[in-house]
């Protein structure tokens, strides 16, 4: 029974495949607060432009 037990706990085959996977989750997360900052800030962008062509008196240049 020791056996087995010291060899589970030396067994380290699934270990690498986790570590990736939650580098891979971290990565994802990442890459989507990213894109919702600039998705925000570049819709804001947009809107002041439609903004400026529609009514060019109202618009301020930059």
């Amino acid at each position: 029974m020791k056996a087995i037990i010291k060899r589970f706990l030396k067994e380290e085959d699934g270990v690498t495949a986790i570590e990736y996977g939650l580098i891979a989750g971290l990565i994802a997360v990442a890459i989507i607060a990213s894109v919702s900052a600039i998705g925000t800030n570049l819709g804001s962008m947009f809107s002041n432009i439609s903004t400026c062509v529609s009514t060019p008196s109202t618009c301020k240049v930059i």
